[in-house]
């Protein structure tokens, strides 16, 4: 059987050694967290919840809620933003989490999969990204709690 390295070993590994970005090897774990109380919510509503500095590096999260209302959904993404290299960079509703049914309270994982982000690194000016989560299919009340996972340093 043959050993092979991910690109972080193999960073390791090599002569002379490369060094790995903070957010891959021994960074800290940081939080955001935000919550929103909805009381009118509509369908199509965007919650700006928290903002991520660049090059945060994404591990895991939870969107966790209240029975919102019959028929009701929630995606989280992100809002659109500033590159790091200056260019824009345009809303992704869905980029962390496709339309959760939010009828009954529950909670669910955002950043689940590679295909929603588990890993991808924030690409953001100074201002930073900001993480959304968007009401759809009916309006809706209830509290809405979401948390990401990261590490920058």
């Amino acid at each position: 059987m043959a050993t092979v390295y991910s690109a972080q070993r193999t960073n390791s590994t090599a002569t002379p050694a490369a060094m790995n970005k903070a957010n891959e090897m021994g960074g800290r774990i940081r939080v955001a967290h935000g919550t929103y109380e909805a009381s009118t919510l509509a369908s199509g509503d965007v919650i700006e919840m928290f903002v991520l500095p660049d090059g945060a590096r994404l591990l895991e999260g939870s969107l966790a809620y209240d029975a919102l209302g019959s028929s009701t959904t929630l995606s989280v993404g992100y809002a659109a933003h500033t590159n790091a290299d200056g260019t824009a960079a345009s809303a992704s509703a869905a980029a962390y989490k496709a339309a959760a049914s939010t009828a009954s309270a529950g909670k669910v994982d955002v950043l689940a999969t590679l295909a929603l982000g588990s890993g991808s690194e924030v690409d953001a000016n100074e201002d930073g990204m900001a993480v959304t989560a968007t009401m759809g299919g009916a309006a809706g009340t209830g509290t809405i709690e979401l948390t990401i996972k990261y590490v920058v340093d």
